[in-house]
């Protein structure tokens, strides 16, 4: 009787979907894979706890088994897999899916056309998603709310207010989507003049507004907007605190970041795994790292976000022993890993050398964890293998992987051929990027530096007459510090700042000292086609150099610097930091494009390995 229960489909459902709304993903696909009779509702359970569990490949690749199976999707199916498709971006796959709602005839069906209105839109596919839009037969708020969002989305900014003032009778939901479109594109005067114009705004048409403030760069009117919110009495929640907490960590303000964190406290939101898992990836990337375990030590219930957030912490840090650690701590704690973790431990293993721990946890994903690698994994073991010099393996890897190569792979291996000085295959990855993406800037820029460090002036000259031809502009250098609360910004060669005379006199010094303790400029990828003394004047207005100036002229002895550039830290930039952490006495935290670096002492923490 007991063996006779066991087998029962209805149980066994019921049983995946405990495990599933436990976050127990491994238990719930064993059960599911030793089901002797599946029916739609078996497939629906676990599908969509792949993707409200953050495992959208996993999902699609079990839709996809359905058919084969003998049994038919039904429309709780697409509704549930569609999310998945407009999450990876899988536009093909949703094309498919799209040719499947057909055959079963549910096209009419406002709620699945709706789900794929909004797969299409968010995959980038603005036309098909208006076709169908205008071929339904009926609409729902639902429908009317996912075209419009998906034009805010794709940044037909005309299209989603005309059809706004067409929607017959536009709800709160329409009304935030118009709100955050404008504010999200920086026109915040049509964005303040909507949100009074609206009948009643809620916590979420306040958040759009904080959130497009935040995402745009404008953390103290962020602030200002929140202080507002507060003052009309209307309550804060998660997504408040998660909308202008990113912005703190894209800028560096970790001042800022700490009093929202104060500010979260005294909400009540401290309980909120969310909310604490943005603080963590806050203090995180604003360079405090201790902060981030901290809390998280604290955490009684982490999730795979939470556990993800950490590795990812380490990683950007350059202590990839350390991601390991955590990583392995998760799965003790009987966490399902999922996709991004991976991703953010083979970045760990890739910025701290860990070949054979990369190419183990590489192995494991499909084995032990049913994770299916996807493009962003491929990059990172090729970048693995390159950093280390193994560029022949990385180029081998990269032409057997199963999917084709796309930009961010090539980009990887262009990357370590600078590293490692490789000019004949660093020629080759660029021909191939020239050919996916003749307007990727990067690559230009990459294939120039290994002419320049070769002394290979002929071929540069060639590149840089290339890139003009073809109306590349290289990315200036930017760089953010914050000082008293304030976030100032430097580009390359900035004299705008009030401070100005003080900065360029601060630096002119530092030179001088970091000269007589033995630094030499380099300035090798800098033209030869200017006098030295121009090329290494040049190098000196760098703007993270520019930075640290100003933050040595107004912050107190001892005080961190913490600095964050847009871009990867150039290889002088990088040795005159060193000079400069022990020249001081001061520790330099430097966020760039790639990583954390450390400097104290003289020493960087990458160890010259970036």
């Amino acid at each position: 009787m007991g063996f006779t229960f066991a087998r029962n489909p209805f149980f066994q459902n019921n049983l995946i979907n405990m495990y599933a709304k436990c976050g127990n993903l491994m238990d719930a696909r064993k059960l599911f894979d030793r089901m002797t009779e599946r029916d739609i509702f078996s497939w629906n359970m676990i599908i969509a706890a792949y993707r409200k569990h953050g495992f959208p490949e996993e999902a699609l690749q079990l839709f996809h088994q359905i058919k084969p199976s003998g049994v038919e999707a039904d429309q709780f199916t697409f509704v549930s897999i569609l999310p998945a498709c407009a999450k990876m971006g899988a536009h093909e796959h949703g094309i498919i899916i799209h040719q499947r709602i057909i055959e079963r005839g549910l096209l009419s069906n406002v709620v699945v056309a709706s789900a794929l209105i909004d797969m299409y839109a968010k995959c980038g596919s603005i036309q098909k998603a208006c076709e169908l839009f205008d071929k339904l037969p009926k609409r729902d708020a639902v429908s009317w709310n996912s075209m419009i969002a998906g034009y805010v989305q794709n940044g037909v900014l005309d299209q989603a207010v005309k059809l706004f003032k067409e929607m017959p009778q536009p709800n709160v939901v329409s009304w935030n989507a118009i709100i955050a479109g404008y504010a999200q594109n920086g026109a915040f005067d049509e964005a303040m003049r909507l949100f009074e114009e609206m009948p009643q705004p809620n916590v979420v048409s306040w958040n759009a507004i904080i959130a497009g403030y935040a995402q745009n760069g404008f953390v103290e009117k962020a602030l200002e907007i929140f202080k507002q919110m507060q003052l009309a009495r209307v309550k804060p929640d998660s997504a408040t605190f998660a909308g202008v907490l990113p912005a703190c960590a894209k800028t560096g303000a970790l001042e800022q970041g700490m009093e929202f964190h104060q500010r979260i406290i005294k909400s009540g939101f401290l309980s909120d795994v969310a909310v604490v898992n943005s603080i963590i990836d806050m203090y995180a990337k604003c360079g405090s790292i201790k902060k981030a375990h901290d809390l998280f030590d604290k955490m009684h219930h982490p999730n795979v976000v939470s556990w993800t957030a950490m590795i990812a912490g380490y990683a950007m840090h350059g202590y990839g022993k350390d991601a390991l650690k955590v990583f392995e701590a998760m799965k003790d704690s009987q966490i399902q890993p999922n996709h991004v973790s991976f991703i953010c431990v083979l970045f760990a293993c890739s910025h701290t050398g860990l070949v054979d721990e990369g190419g183990k946890y590489f192995n494991c994903m499909t084995e032990a964890h049913y994770i299916i690698p996807t493009m962003d994994h491929y990059v990172c073991m090729a970048d693995l293998l390159g950093r280390v010099g193994y560029l022949e393996e990385a180029l081998n890897f990269i032409i057997k992987m199963p999917l084709k190569p796309d930009v961010d792979v090539w980009m990887s291996l262009l990357g370590v051929c600078r590293s490692h000085e490789n000019i004949e295959l660093g020629e080759f990855a660029a021909e191939q990027l020239f050919e996916l993406d003749p307007k990727h800037t990067s690559s230009y820029v990459l294939l120039s530096d290994i002419y320049a460090k070769e002394g290979k002036w002929a071929g540069l000259q060639k590149i840089r007459k290339l890139s003009k031809d073809r109306g590349i502009k290289k990315i200036p250098g930017c760089s953010w510090i914050e000082v008293h609360k304030m976030v100032h910004v430097f580009c390359v060669g900035d004299r705008s700042h009030p401070q100005t005379e003080d900065i360029y006199k601060m630096l002119e010094i530092l030179t001088w000292e970091m000269k007589a303790a033995g630094y030499l400029p380099d300035s090798r990828h800098v033209s030869n086609d200017v006098e030295e003394e121009e090329r290494e004047l040049y190098m000196l207005h760098h703007s993270e150099k520019l930075a640290i100036a100003f933050g040595l002229l107004n912050t107190s002895p001892g005080i961190v610097i913490r600095v964050v550039k847009n871009l990867r830290v150039c290889i002088d930039c990088h040795n005159a930091t060193k000079f400069i952490s022990k020249l001081v006495a001061r520790e330099i935290v430097v966020r760039d494009a790639n990583r954390f670096h450390h400097f104290k002492h003289g020493q960087c923490s990458c160890g010259d390995y970036w």
